[in-house]
């Protein structure tokens, strides 16, 4: 009897040492998982909360500005870094959340900190961009201006940081794209006729083309261009609080023309939307949009504005009773906003 009964024993005691030690590791070693899901929303209509402060999410001087109802709400993700073996499990199991590698959010070749920062200086370029298409929709003063000179680039002999670029090769240009079509229409090696801005005087300078790097046949300048507000009495400043990306942008652009146009946009409706903003008014795609929709329907939101390209994901887990609008660039937003106000049908995924 002895025997068997002390063999039980070993048996049962070295299977609690097993279990004690799954659950040490699974609630205490972290695994290279992050968990995306619903982040916060901003009404960009509305005020939030700085430094103690109630200030305007878009803050709007030195031009007259109208009153607007409803709401323009961003979209966020959430990222949960840090996460054991069990937390990863059960926000996998939840159905709020993706888990996924965490090099996908954390590149492995960056600090944290690094990231981070990547993160907020996408959002600070986001809002220049922003702030560039509203004003050229809205049909309000722009100038293109070299934002950046390349040290040792093509440009660098004849263009300084801050001058505004009217012409390139006899061709006006007013936005980015502007910029790069005129540069690519040469090839490496042209002289290519730059028309600029500085200090209040026009110039003409000339510029040899040279290979864009790892593109052989595309001419380069070596010229970070920027389209900036050309008004010196309109400010615009934007305070979106500890977020980062670059993907507010399309909701941030339609504030800014709510707030300066002639017509409200929402007609008190709940907006919400996503999407990267060129200065040219077009709408990039963005990741997570499921988790968007999510927190925009949590939030109270009926309508979610979806870049076109986005749209296939967002329709396949759409949560009920939000109506997802496609939108290619700022005018299609707008327009499709006047239609919902007006009921009238509007592109949807």
């Amino acid at each position: 009897m002895k025997g068997p009964t002390s063999r039980r024993i070993v048996t049962v005691a070295v299977t609690v040492l097993i279990l004690l030690a799954l659950v040490v590791v699974g609630t205490t070693v972290q695994v290279p998982f992050v968990a995306l899901g619903p982040g916060p929303t901003v009404n960009t209509l509305g005020t939030i909360q700085l430094d103690n402060r109630e200030v305007p999410v878009v803050d709007i001087s030195g031009a007259p500005t109208q009153r607007t109802d409803g709401n323009l709400n961003l979209t966020t993700v959430s990222v949960t870094d840090g996460l054991s073996l069990f937390q990863t499990i059960g926000m996998w199991l939840s159905g709020t959340y993706s888990v996924q590698p965490r090099e996908t959010v954390f590149p492995p070749d960056q600090t944290t900190e690094q990231t981070n920062q990547q993160n907020a200086e996408d959002m600070s370029n986001s809002e220049s961009t922003a702030q560039a298409a509203a004003l050229r929709y809205l049909d309000r003063p722009t100038e293109l201006v070299a934002a950046l000179v390349t040290p040792d680039g093509p440009a660098s002999s004849v263009l300084r940081s801050g001058d505004v670029i009217l012409k390139v090769g006899g061709t006006a240009v007013m936005t980015t794209e502007d910029l790069q079509k005129a540069v690519r229409a040469h090839k490496p090696g042209d002289e290519i006729a730059v028309e600029i801005r500085r200090g209040g005087a026009a110039q003409a300078v000339t510029v040899k083309a040279a290979a864009r790097p790892g593109e052989q046949d595309v001419a380069y300048i070596g010229v970070t261009p920027e389209v900036r507000n050309a008004d010196p009495n309109l400010k615009i400043t934007f305070n979106v609080g500890d977020i980062g990306g670059p993907s507010a942008g399309l909701m941030l652009t339609l504030a800014v023309i709510d707030r300066l146009g002639t017509k409200q946009l929402t007609h008190g409706k709940f907006i919400a939307g996503t999407g990267t903003i060129a200065d040219d008014g077009k709408v990039g795609p963005i990741g997570g949009i499921t988790h968007k929709t999510r927190a925009a329907r949590d939030a109270g939101a009926t309508v979610f504005l979806v870049p076109d390209q986005n749209c296939a994901e967002a329709a396949g887990d759409a949560p009920d009773g939000l109506q997802l609008v496609k939108v290619e660039s700022v005018d299609s937003a707008v327009d499709s906003l006047d239609a919902l106000a007006a009921g009238k049908p509007v592109p949807h995924c």
